[in-house]
């Protein structure tokens, strides 16, 4: 069977490019444009891994998402992988790490993401 990946992404670009990348890679990928048709997703389809991107509707949708995935019983287990570009969309002079109550992630890769990076932590963190 092969192992769903959900991308929550409003980057249609990017999401293409991901999808082909990892379809290439033997996973089965379904995506949201937002953080709301997204969790709607993650509780119906259960995917093993979710890639969510922060800025959407709100420059930190993304953070909100993940906190709510981990509060529902639902997808509390499902491993995600945050991607920003937040840090140089803001000029931030910091970055962001996984943090069990602030930013419930397994791992933040910031934009652009290169190819091997994206399929190795893919390939960490998915729930087999």
């Amino acid at each position: 069977m092969m192992n769903k990946i959900l991308i929550i992404d409003d980057d249609l670009d990017l999401v293409d490019a991901m999808t082909n990348l990892l379809e290439a890679k033997g996973y089965e990928i379904n995506n949201a444009p937002d953080g709301e048709e997204g969790c709607e997703k993650a509780k119906t389809d259960t995917p093993d891994l979710i890639l969510l991107d922060v800025m959407m509707t709100r420059k930190t949708e993304g953070f909100d998402v993940a906190r709510s995935l981990k509060k529902d019983e639902k997808t509390k287990d499902i491993p995600i992988i945050l991607i920003t570009g937040i840090r140089h969309e803001m000029n931030l002079p910091f970055g962001f790490e996984p943090d069990a109550d602030f930013l419930p992630v397994k791992a933040v890769l910031e934009k652009p993401i290169k190819p091997e990076l994206l399929l190795n932590t893919v390939a960490e963190h998915i729930k087999k």
